[in-house]
């Protein structure tokens, strides 16, 4: 598996003593409000997770990186590529995104990992087109989208919670770097 470092991170692959950092993350109400129905996931649904997340990197040859701070050695979330099969209407798609724990945001960490992954699916992985897939009001996920250079292509509705998404996507034509 590939890893990226960027000048205050490091995007690499999952490790063992991951796990309870990333369940401290999923545990945290604040951090999940925008995620599915906004649930906190325990210690065994984060490590089901981490299995699902994976196995996505065997099967699609891209996935979702742990973000590690360079400084601390850190574990402070997940950035990567992701097939969203929670949204048939999209498919074919891939879609950039990102989790971290509370006390890393407003740092600009996740424009900087995602950005990374952005270049990387779009030069290295041979991406012709990546979305972002927000919840409406979830203004610090849409100002990454934004930072990364996409814009909003469509409005539409989590099929299983009802809840109002916003689609956001850039093109490898598009793509400034």
């Amino acid at each position: 598996m590939t890893e990226i470092l960027t000048p205050r991170l490091l995007l690499r692959p999952w490790q063992e003593d991951d796990l309870l950092p990333m369940a401290e993350i999923n545990a945290d109400p604040a951090v999940m409000q925008w995620i599915g129905d906004g649930s906190v996931l325990d210690l065994e649904q984060t490590s089901d997770a981490l299995e699902r997340w994976e196995e996505e990197w065997d099967d699609e040859g891209f996935g979702l990186f742990a973000v590690e701070l360079l400084g601390s050695g850190e574990l402070i979330g997940f950035t990567g590529l992701s097939v969203p099969h929670f949204l048939p209407e999209v498919l074919p798609a891939v879609e950039a995104g990102w989790r971290l724990g509370r006390q890393f945001w407003g740092q600009g960490y996740a424009s900087e990992a995602a950005q990374a992954v952005l270049e990387w699916g779009l030069q290295d992985r041979g991406l012709e087109h990546v979305i972002s897939i927000s919840r409406v009001g979830n203004k610090a996920s849409e100002n990454v989208a934004h930072k990364l250079g996409m814009t909003l292509e469509r409005e539409t509705t989590h099929p299983e919670y009802g809840t109002p998404l916003n689609v956001f996507g850039i093109d490898l034509t598009e793509y400034v770097g």
